[in-house]
């Protein structure tokens, strides 16, 4: 859906590094915009990484999403996610899982049908409009190896939510190779939840697989420490047009 012509764009640059070069969680970012407050925040372990060669790691983040003033929140229609190009997706003999596999499945079934494709879990939460008021609604994610696109790699965005009614959520995000100082774009296009009643205020994940294919020990991101500083950039697009675009920089330790 193109967006309005008077699309508010706001632009947040940020440098989230805390004193003493930590890379964990804690210093979230906040934005306000017309009615729309964003909170993020992320991180990864171990800080401490080559400079030069990539090292297994674990990576976390969370968005909050709330609205000013008691106005209805607009929904979060895309999120376009951008990864530093000291990070590294590692994908050779991981198992997949495609979205109409476990597109009617709860959350348990999904996890033991591709339960050897799980590359992270998390929680989303919902905003649900429901005879005047905001009903909460909160599920577990689940991150899923998604098959191999003609744009690079994928995962599958695994959520049921019980409601208003029980619905079941298998989003395939397409994951495309960058240049510059980005070297990953995840591209996450959200459908309508809950028939158009409802909106998301909350999701927060954590990824990282270690596995073994070709009798090699893998690791599904890894990342390495070239200039002190790993980078996320987002923009998120909502369905009223606004657009707010925010970097999250955390430092890390060579080694």
């Amino acid at each position: 859906m193109p967006l309005p012509r008077l699309a508010r764009v706001i632009v947040l640059a940020l440098a989230i590094a805390a004193l003493g070069a930590t890379g964990a969680a804690g210093d979230e970012a906040l934005v306000e915009v017309n009615d729309i407050v964003l909170r993020a925040d992320g991180g990864f372990e171990p800080q401490t990484l080559p400079r030069r060669q990539f090292a297994p790691i674990e990576f976390q983040g969370h968005v909050d999403i709330s609205a000013r003033r008691g106005a209805p929140l607009s929904p979060l229609r895309q999120a376009l996610i951008d990864f530093d190009r000291d990070g590294r997706l590692s994908v050779a003999g991981l198992p997949t899982c495609a979205p109409e596999t476990i597109a009617q499945q709860s959350t348990a079934q999904a996890r033991r049908t591709c339960r050897g494709a799980i590359v992270g879990s998390g929680h989303v939460a919902a905003a649900i409009s429901l005879l005047g008021a905001a009903v909460q609604t909160r599920a577990p994610l689940t991150i899923f190896n998604g098959p191999r696109l003609a744009t690079g790699p994928s995962v599958v965005l695994h959520a049921r939510t019980l409601v208003p009614l029980p619905e079941t959520y298998a989003i395939l995000v397409p994951i495309e190779r960058l240049r510059g100082g980005f070297r990953y774009r995840a591209r996450i296009e959200l459908p309508p939840l809950a028939g158009g009643l409802g909106a998301l205020t909350h999701i927060d994940a954590k990824i990282g697989r270690r596995y073994r294919a070709a009798g090699r020990s893998r690791s599904y991101v890894s990342a390495r420490c070239s200039d002190n500083i790993l980078q996320t950039h987002g923009d998120f697009t909502f369905a009223d047009g606004t657009v707010i675009s925010g970097l999250v920089e955390k430092y890390c330790n060579d080694k």
